[in-house]
């Protein structure tokens, strides 16, 4: 009897155990939800073209990959980024991610990638058009914030509309998940205005070949009138008093030191100019504008006028601001319904030919002469330009000869469609030739040929003309680019107005630094700031303090700074970013040095770079989420020892005295901003 109470005993106790874990299943089954990505507010998302999209591609239309159709989702464009605040509270992300089919007729590639508390959880490897949709399957436990990238796969944004198809978390049983940008969105202005009493600012020193006509508007801040004067000026240059404009040419080569003057009402402002007469020339960063990220292809006579004027109203001009650089679509383009477009290519002995919308070439390049401004064109080594334009293929010699006839003083040489015609025309007829093609750009001798065509002939002209290449890094340029005749050349893909864009380009810099140098500058693209839209107009998608970093970094590195946004419409903040000489004095040092990384602390990387008065800039970088706060104290592995004065460079004010065997310096950084500081020995 005692044994069967036992057996029953454990019967009854087996019973309960298995309706508890039966409750509880059902318990845990009750509690845990399934979130669709396309129920979070989207909006926090940054992308590189276009807006967020719930349940359809980023053009509005049903999501397809590779021929399957998928009814939730996010549509978004390379480059994007969005952050989820899971706070622990979910349990896995899954997904189908891929490349939607409404861009067939294009070669977009995109890589997905799943960041978790900083740290890469997943990533889909590149994915091209025609990809089956791969499966995204991740445990999310324990995650506070999770972010979904979309990358470029390397060969330019463009066209990169890709697809978080099925997008959803499972949760504990929450479902109060939140998306956000960490960034502050409104704008602080740092720079102080210039004073009242003449400043001149700008570069010092300025390089010219013999016999090269010369244009050197000095910049100058401070009340108007203002007369200027000049001493050391060499033989066969004029400067007028009024304007501040030197003008002529030198016959012989040689170093002029010209001591520059500037006088109003209020005072007098002095500098020293060298003047190298030689065979370099840009021997610092050329600073301008570009007319692609703002009007793309509508681009226009009258447009680039107004952005001269602009250039001068809004008083950029007396910061350094000197070139006016028409992009692509100043041609005659192949397939364009524009009938302002479909004019000759060329004319009958190969000279190329503006379209309706530009007319006359040498009165608009004299007509921003007259301002005391430079100007440059755009063409390509193909047969076509990216937007499909005549390119140069061919055609070298009669663009390099026109191009200094018009008086243009800078050219942008883009690959676009000369990977279509590295073996030669096919079929002797162009229009079997795409617009883009990256192909052939990963062997060197292809690479560096049709680069060093119109090189050789830019030199061949009788004025200075900058030669930009423009081929996206391929084959290590930084290391040839200054052989084949170049000054600067593109080091990465095209530039978006989005975080990761300008965070990507910025983490690939220091691979060419080396390669910095007066005349020979690394170019990370251009800024984007200001009103952009490359035809669709809207302000930066930058926040203000990642715009900050950006204006900084590419200070930093030497890189030529090139404004891509709409000049008609400069608000305050964005002309207090393009209007600190001090910023810019970092910039245009005439030592030529390129800053790199020399510490990383967590997602802050501090960057150095030397100056030719021997002091050092240093950037300290926040790349991360969260602000940093610290007490900086090893300076020696920034190279900086003994006694030293900080000045911070966009507050314009000096901030401390410290001896760095054993002070520290106290750093704030906010969230994907930075701190700019030049040390100087005392």
């Amino acid at each position: 009897m005692q044994i069967q109470n036992k057996s029953l005993f454990g019967s009854v106790r087996l019973f309960i155990l298995m309706a508890l874990i039966v409750m509880s299943g059902h318990s845990y089954a009750q509690n845990t939800q399934t979130v669709w990505l396309d129920e979070l507010d989207l909006s926090a998302a940054t992308q590189g073209y276009g807006v967020p999209k719930k349940n359809t591609t980023v053009d509005g239309n049903k999501m397809t990959i590779a021929g399957k159709t998928f009814e939730r989702g996010f549509g978004t464009h390379a480059e994007s980024s969005l952050i989820v605040v899971l706070k622990g509270d979910a349990t896995s992300f899954s997904a189908q991610v891929g490349v939607d089919d409404e861009m067939k007729d294009h070669e977009p590639a995109v890589e997905f990638v799943v960041k978790g508390d900083g740290q890469q959880l997943w990533s889909s490897g590149v994915m091209r058009l025609g990809d089956a949709a791969r499966a995204c399957s991740i445990s999310v436990a324990g995650i506070q914030k999770i972010e979904l990238v979309v990358t470029d796969g390397g060969n330019g944004n463009y066209y990169d509309h890709a697809n978080w198809a099925d997008a959803k978390f499972e949760t504990k049983g929450t479902q109060s998940i939140a998306t956000f940008n960490p960034i502050p969105s409104e704008p602080y202005i740092l720079t102080p205005p210039a004073p009242a009493t003449p400043r001149i600012n700008g570069t010092g020193v300025f390089g010219v070949r013999p016999g090269s006509p010369f244009l050197f508007r000095i910049p100058a801040t401070g009340d108007r009138p203002m007369t200027f004067s000049a001493t050391g000026l060499p033989k066969g240059l004029q400067l007028d008093a009024k304007t501040g404009v030197i003008t002529g040419k030198l016959s012989k080569a040689g170093t002029f030191i010209v001591g520059l003057k500037a006088r109003n009402a209020k005072g007098i402002g002095e500098k020293k100019l060298r003047i190298v007469c030689g065979d370099q020339i840009a021997l610092t960063p050329p600073m301008g504008w570009n007319s692609w990220n703002c009007f793309a292809g509508e681009v226009s006579a009258d447009k680039i006028k107004r952005a001269a004027q602009a250039m001068v109203n809004s008083g950029l001009v007396n910061h350094g601001w000197t070139y006016i650089n028409i992009d692509d679509f100043w041609q005659n383009n192949r397939a364009s319904r524009d009938p302002a477009l479909q004019g000759k290519l060329r004319d009958e002995n190969g000279y190329i030919l503006p379209n309706a919308r530009f007319g006359d070439m040498k009165v608009l390049a004299d007509d921003v002469h007259n301002l005391g401004l430079k100007i440059g064109i755009y063409s390509s080594p193909g047969p076509w330009t990216c937007g499909g334009c005549a390119g140069s293929y061919g055609f070298e010699k009669q663009d390099a000869e026109s191009y200094a006839k018009w008086g243009f003083d800078y050219l942008k040489y883009d690959w676009c469609s000369y990977g279509g015609v590295i073996d030669g025309m096919p079929g002797n007829d162009p229009y079997k030739v795409g617009s883009l093609s990256y192909q052939g750009g990963d062997k060197l001798e292809t690479a560096m040929k049709p680069f060093q065509v119109m090189g050789d002939l830019l030199r061949a002209q009788p004025r200075d003309i900058v030669y930009s290449l423009c081929q996206y890094g391929m084959s290590d340029v930084w290391k040839w680019g200054n052989s084949v005749g170049g000054q600067t050349w593109r080091t990465t893909n095209d530039i978006t107005d989005t975080w990761t864009s300008v965070k990507n380009i910025a983490l690939a810099q220091d691979q060419s630094a080396a390669w910095s140098k007066p005349g020979s500058w690394n170019d990370p693209d251009m800024l984007v700031v200001g009103t952009v839209g490359w035809g669709d107009p809207h302000p930066s998608k930058l926040k203000p303090d990642e715009q900050y970093l950006h204006f900084s970094l590419w200070s930093l590195f030497s890189a030529p700074l090139l404004i891509g946004c709409d000049m008609e419409k400069l608000d305050a903040f964005t002309l207090n970013l393009l209007t600190n000489d001090e910023v810019i004095s970092i910039n245009q040092d005439p030592l030529g040095k390129q800053a790199t990384c020399v510490q990383t602390i967590g997602d802050l990387r501090i960057y150095v770079k030397e100056l030719e008065d021997g002091s050092r800039a240093v950037g300290f970088c926040n790349f991360g989420l969260e602000k940093v706060n610290l007490s900086y104290k090893d300076f020696q592995q920034l190279g900086i020892t003994g006694k030293q004065k900080v000045r911070d460079l966009w507050r314009q004010k000096d901030v401390a005295t410290l001896n760095t065997d054993n002070d520290s310096l106290s750093v704030d950084v906010p969230v994907h901003g930075v701190m700019l500081y030049k040390l100087t020995s005392l």
